[in-house]
């Protein structure tokens, strides 16, 4: 991409929108477009319409979407189906329409069935039921990806997609409810340790295994993507390793220096058994992580304390 080019980041305030902003702006882009949620309502197709054509950006990268964790996912299934169904038909297909030369989409890792062979290779994707705890957040993207797929095959426009696995990272949302697995535990456990507590209960089993990648490193991979990647398929983006819920749990209390007894709560779901990725196509074409799982969640709990 040209230093000078105009690129708009959708997304407004998320973890995965500020890295990328900060990664464009240490690599020395000068043309970076932003909107808040006031300023512009990714809902509203007049209103996206409008952007588009006033401010006519060259690239643009999506990764605004409406993210909670688990219990809220359950919780609000028509609001996340609908609300991001809007948002990325808006941003997309009125991209295509005004002329953007090159569009990403991200998406995630919850597009492929539960019970996917492992770790998920892209051709596995829509071969399966997928995880009922998390269909309609996985719908909409699977949406997004296919829009910009036949947008491309279609058009022959430049629009890519590529599926992150779990991102976490500093200025996540620390909350036990809405939160995502790594700053929802944080908060938890650092709270249980204020508390004193001799037990720390964990969902389900804590067998459920999980692959998680730094914020920082996706915000990389998005920059090289869209500087080197051409194509109609999209990429699964990770680490190649993953982790159970009770071994992530271990590496927090070590973190934190605090032991209790873990309590395993049956009642609640383990979601999908499995989320490992193959990222072979992306290793192929030269990019790897740079961020252990350790460091990255040393970093996260340094900013939770620091800032909350």
């Amino acid at each position: 991409m040209e230093k000078n080019a105009k690129i708009y980041v959708a997304g407004s305030t998320g973890l995965v929108w500020w890295a990328i902003v900060r990664r464009l702006q240490s690599e020395w882009y000068v043309n970076i477009i932003t909107r808040s949620r006031r300023e512009l309502d990714l809902t509203d197709k007049v209103a996206v319409t409008a952007f588009y054509e006033s401010m006519k950006p060259k690239y643009v990268i999506v990764s605004a979407a409406r993210v909670w964790g688990i219990r809220a996912n359950i919780t609000y299934p028509a609001d996340f189906l609908y609300e991001n169904l809007e948002i990325q038909n808006n941003l997309i297909w009125w991209a295509h329409i005004s002329g953007v030369t090159k569009l990403l989409f991200l998406g995630s890792s919850c597009i492929y069935p539960r019970e996917c062979p492992q770790p998920m290779k892209e051709e596995y994707l829509m071969t399966g039921k997928l995880e009922p705890t998390n269909e309609w957040y996985a719908i909409a993207k699977i949406a997004g990806m296919r829009l910009c797929e036949y947008i491309s095959k279609q058009f022959g426009k430049n629009f890519i997609s590529c599926m992150p696995t779990n991102i976490y990272g500093p200025g996540d949302h620390f909350d036990a409810e809405r939160g995502h697995v790594i700053p929802a535990m944080i908060q938890r456990m650092h709270t249980a340790k204020l508390a004193g507590d001799t037990t720390f209960g964990v969902w389900w089993t804590g067998s459920a295994l999980r692959e998680f990648l730094y914020v920082d490193d996706l915000a990389e991979v998005v920059l090289y993507l869209l500087d080197h990647y051409i194509g109609t398929d999209f990429l699964n983006v990770g680490t190649w390793e993953d982790v159970s819920i009770t071994e992530l749990t271990h590496i927090l209390m070590d973190i934190m220096d605090y032991h209790p007894e873990i309590i395993y709560d049956t009642s609640k779901p383990d979601g999908m058994p499995r989320k490992l990725l193959d990222v072979t196509h992306l290793t192929e074409t030269g990019w790897k992580y740079s961020t252990e799982l350790k460091d990255g969640v040393q970093k996260v709990y340094d900013c939770f304390l620091e800032n909350y």
